[in-house]
């Protein structure tokens, strides 16, 4: 297996080599077209993990690959949502699906020639998680599963090979965060993206990942992996079958561990 995101060895720390490890000796890969996912106890160094990979930190030792490239700037190939959709308030939601294209080249010297295309690709990403009618709304005005929906959106509108997901359906009910387990099941197996999804719900990870990556206690190394071989797609009724709790309780079981 190639791998098209690789932690080699790594470990990092906030205040430089001489602080406290946030993670230390983590390697994993993770390979083109993958849905994996990262699950342990809070504060193990996961979101630390979203960082590196993404080129926002950089390790003092190991090497961090992604596409063949060893990351030592932002990772431009990638898109990132998180627990909170941190729409714009002042900009339609339209608008704020666009912003990225403001940003990041080539698109950035394109917008102004080519926005009615990127319009319409946003207007299309928006219809494929059902907010079809929702462009001209400000985010004020949507619910928090549909501001949810946009910021997925966001994060896909300039067609990245990566996506990374922190904690994104975190600060949501019940019943939006399955509705949206099924919106991203459905992205991913469309676009045949690479996804990593940093997640504390270990349902949600066994519904939505080909592997799952555990990680110890601080600092964060990966201790277990456990590939899901589940029959997709995968259906919300199948999170209540026996051989789906057992999953869930084995890798519950690797996190008490990680924690005593």
């Amino acid at each position: 297996m190639t791998a098209f995101v690789s932690l080699e060895n790594v470990s990092h720390a906030y205040a430089g080599a001489e602080g406290a490890p946030a993670v230390e000796g983590l390697t994993l890969d993770v390979a083109e077209g993958e849905f994996a996912a990262v699950v342990g106890p809070s504060g193990c160094g996961k979101s630390t993990l979203m960082k590196l990979a993404t080129g926002l930190q950089f390790p003092f030792k190991g090497t961090v690959t992604v596409a063949g490239e060893r990351v030592s700037k932002p990772v431009k190939i990638a898109g990132m949502a998180f627990q909170a959709p941190t729409l714009l308030p002042w900009r339609t939601t339209l608008d704020n699906l666009l912003l990225p294209l403001e940003i990041v080249e080539p698109y950035r010297r394109e917008m102004r020639r080519r926005k009615p295309e990127f319009a319409e690709r946003a207007n299309n990403l928006l219809g494929s998680v059902g907010l079809r009618d929702q462009g001209g709304k400000f985010p004020w005005e949507l619910s928090g599963g549909m501001q949810q929906r946009a910021s997925l959106c966001r994060a896909l509108i300039h067609e990245p090979k990566l996506l990374m997901l922190d904690e994104p359906f975190g600060a949501l009910d019940a019943f939006t965060r399955e509705e949206l387990w099924c919106v991203i099941r459905d992205l991913h197996a469309s676009r045949k993206i690479t996804v990593i999804l940093v997640t504390h719900d270990l349902r949600e990870a066994v519904f939505l990942a080909d592997r799952i990556f555990v990680m110890s206690a601080r600092p964060g190394r990966v201790i277990a992996e456990r590939r899901i071989e589940l029959p997709r797609p995968r259906d919300l009724e199948v999170t209540f079958t026996t051989p789906f709790q057992d999953i869930v309780h084995e890798l519950r079981a690797h996190i008490v561990k990680a924690r005593q």
